[in-house]
């Protein structure tokens, strides 16, 4: 149905920033809530941000608020995340996804990218 590709991932050194981007392929796109995840080794899977399908709502999880904001160009069915400063425990491997449904739980989310590893030393 849709395909997303994330980028931008890399390494980077405590206090830093990085900018996380996802395409989308499809027209579908503009009418999908888009959710950020992140994955590290050994752990679940856990909820980062998410916009609306019309970018006017997002949410964050408490671990990023007010470091993370996420946002999206639908006439460039694109999704990014700008990362600022950054900490050790961010270090996982982050990926895009999109829903129907408003929501926050990976189950909700139907479409994957296949992610891209942050890391961060200290």
């Amino acid at each position: 149905q849709v395909q997303l590709v994330e980028s931008g991932g890399g390494l980077v050194q405590a206090g830093g920033s990085l900018r996380l981007s996802c395409a989308a392929s499809g027209r579908i796109f503009s009418s999908r809530h888009m959710g950020w995840f992140r994955q590290a080794p050994g752990k679940e899977r856990e909820f980062v941000a998410v916009i609306g399908w019309r970018g006017a709502s997002t949410y964050y999880a408490e671990s990023v608020k007010g470091r993370f904001t996420i946002s999206r160009d639908n006439a460039k069915n694109t999704v990014t995340l700008q990362m600022n400063s950054l900490k050790p425990g961010d270090t996982a491997v982050y990926y895009c996804a999109a829903s129907i449904n408003w929501g926050f739980a990976p189950s909700m989310y139907s479409a994957w990218g296949k992610g891209t590893q942050v890391t961060v030393s200290s």
